[in-house]
């Protein structure tokens, strides 16, 4: 399989990371709720925060052209 080195800025890079993560973390709170496992349930609400907080930096990124 060839694969290809894509040049991104590391705020395009950062806003998929979160979005990555947010998604995981939805998926894990989700789980936890239909499994009733409160720490399934934690571990989905810290990444999906953590996501937002690397989305957003990816967005300021932005802004200053980074």
């Amino acid at each position: 399989m060839k694969t290809y080195d894509v040049d991104t800025k590391s705020s395009t890079t950062d806003k998929i990371q979160g979005d990555a993560k947010i998604t995981s973390g939805k998926v894990k709170e989700e789980t936890g709720k239909v499994f009733r496992s409160p720490n399934l349930q934690a571990k989905g609400i810290a990444e999906k925060d953590e996501g937002h907080v690397q989305k957003k930096v990816g967005e300021i990124k932005k802004v200053f052209g980074q």
